[in-house]
């Protein structure tokens, strides 16, 4: 297994990840490269099919590729097997899925601390760590509400607080703003935007405009590949031109009349 300190290059590399499934043949990712910085914000775009959940399933370690490598805060994950894949994930991945995939027996509190004490916290930290964020998200006064009493929107809040509980390298969200309504969707949006600005890194699968103009850098795919990195273009220094020179004439002499 290869590591570097988590802050020595880019949070997430991948190279050249290539994925088909099999009956029928879908060829789903056909060479793909990314890179995302630590702290940035990348969202990820394009039409249903084009392989954006594919690429977060391998980047997650939730699938393997047929080909192609991913780096993860410096761990080449190809090198790991099975048992040593999900501790590195249960370190450095945070997932939110558009489905929530909230444990409806459990309160907002026990489902944000379960995923802490999968990762071997113990019990007390945990349920701090849980209490801490859901008073960060605003959902205090629900930790004890079961998912079937919360509204869209902070059911999701509920399922990015327990994808932070670990305080993971690079959060990974798919259509995290699918199941809302507009009302859900905003606030979903102010909570990564907050995010963000506190440092998070974060990959984003969208087809929501208005999501992925809170990224830094908007990534498109089309049909198993990245079509646009989105980079922005160089831009040309503006040069202003001085104001021409206008001569001014004194004006004549008044005479005494």
């Amino acid at each position: 297994m290869r590591t570097t300190h988590e802050h020595d290059g880019p949070a997430l590399v991948v190279r050249g990840l290539r994925r088909t499934f099999p009956a029928p043949e879908v060829r789903a990712l056909r060479g793909v490269d990314l890179d995302v910085a630590h702290g940035e914000f990348v969202a990820l775009m394009g039409p249903s099919g084009s392989g954006k959940s594919t690429l977060l399933h391998l980047v997650a370690g939730l699938d393997r590729p047929d080909e192609g490598t991913v780096e993860l805060a410096g761990t080449r994950t190809d090198d790991l097997g099975s048992a040593a894949l999900a501790r590195l994930r249960r370190r450095h991945i945070g997932l939110v899925f558009q489905f929530f995939h909230l444990i409806d027996h459990l309160s907002a509190l026990e489902n944000v601390a379960l995923a802490a004490l999968v990762a071997g916290v113990k019990p007390a930290a945990a349920t701090a760590r849980a209490g801490e964020l859901l008073d960060s998200l605003g959902l205090l006064d629900r930790q004890n509400a079961r998912p079937g009493a919360l509204s869209g929107g902070q059911r999701q809040r509920v399922a990015i607080a327990r994808a932070l509980v670990n305080r993971p390298t690079v959060l990974l969200a798919d259509e995290p703003t699918g199941a809302l309504d507009s009302e859900g969707q905003a606030e979903v949006l102010d909570l990564f935007t907050r995010l963000h600005a506190e440092g998070q890194t974060i990959l984003l699968v969208t087809h929501a405009s208005e999501v992925a103009a809170a990224a830094d850098r908007v990534v498109r795919m089309r049909d198993g590949q990245v079509v646009d990195h989105g980079r922005p273009a160089a831009v040309e220094p503006l040069v202003v031109a001085p104001a021409p020179v206008v001569a001014v004439r004194p004006a004549p002499a008044r005479t005494a009349s």
